[in-house]
């Protein structure tokens, strides 16, 4: 028999989940098996598959040691030595942190970085303040930002909550807000809905011919801020979240972002890639989370004449 007590992170994470993590090595209908034929119980009492665990249930295994030792190897073990736990946190509770990464970072790993993360900070930030308390479940971010577009990224600290952050962004339901500086006179307020099309090779995105089947919606909204001969301050609202859809959208209309020559966009002194930002977030629950405009770009729209007062 194996006890195990449900920690906070782990809050909100489905039985049959949760159970297929703490086994990897058990196919997923030997686990529903198990649920059925009650060797799996929730204080003390029977539940289905979709029960969602809570902080402080006692999960009890009807399953002898060795068999349970066998079935748990492989279970993914973190490691944080060496790793920089420097998080420029705007809000945390027990359920959600709001971070500010900064221009230059990658969100998540990839070939190109392993190591110094946004993720991996917060999870070695969490780590030393004593918060992670699960193997099973590590903190995630339920939004990603391009290595060079800085500000907000939620993070679900526990399972629950990223399952909500997951679905407010599926269903529209979690506003987000940009400033950006376009090259360009552009006045007023407007939409681009403009299909979207990815070449993985290039790592482009481009704007669809009408009628590609391989298209994937897409929906960007902005607002003039403040508007010169040759540039325009502009806030964007972000309805869809496709790969580079600002960019290739305002590519697309013929406002590429100052900076961004990836997409169309010429060099501004030694700017040369976008002055993106992420500065506002508004739950469906009502709260508000902003951050400051990085400095590099309050530099550079005070060279312009603008004065964003966000």
């Amino acid at each position: 028999m194996i006890n195990r007590t449900i920690a906070p992170s782990e809050s909100g994470k489905r039985l049959h989940r949760f159970l297929r993590t703490l086994m990897p090595n058990l196919p997923l209908g030997q686990i529903y098996k198990m649920i059925d034929n009650g060797k799996v119980r929730v204080n003390g009492k029977r539940k289905n598959q979709n029960y969602e665990l809570a902080a402080g249930d006692e999960l009890v295994l009807y399953v002898d040691e060795a068999a349970y030792q066998e079935a748990s190897i492989g279970q993914k073990k973190a490691k944080y030595v060496g790793v920089n736990a420097n998080v420029d946190v705007l809000y945390e509770d027990d359920e959600l942190m709001v971070v500010n990464k900064p221009a230059g970072m990658l969100t998540h790993p990839d070939r190109t970085d392993q190591k110094d993360t946004l993720v991996n900070r917060v999870h070695a930030y969490l780590y030393r303040q004593g918060k992670l308390d699960s193997p099973l479940f590590m903190p995630a971010t339920a939004n990603r930002l391009d290595r060079n577009t800085s500000g907000i990224v939620l993070v679900g600290k526990t399972a629950g909550m990223l399952h909500r952050l997951n679905q407010w962004i599926q269903s529209h339901e979690l506003q987000k807000y940009y400033v950006t500086i376009v090259e360009g006179n552009l006045t007023g307020d407007g939409e681009v809905t403009g299909g979207l099309v990815r070449d993985e090779k290039s790592n482009r995105t481009k704007v669809a011919r009408e009628g590609a089947e391989q298209a994937k919606s897409a929906e960007t909204r902005y607002r003039t801020l403040q508007t010169g001969s040759s540039y325009s301050l502009v806030e964007i609202e972000l309805i869809s979240g496709r790969t580079h859809q600002i960019r290739s959208h305002f590519q697309h209309i013929g406002h590429s972002l100052l900076g961004d020559v990836k997409y169309g966009g010429k060099r501004f002194g030694d700017v040369n890639h976008q002055l993106l930002h992420a500065w506002r977030v508004v739950l469906p629950d009502g709260r508000e989370f902003k951050a400051p405009l990085p400095a590099r770009m309050r530099e550079v729209a005070a060279r312009l004449g603008f004065n964003p007062s966000l």
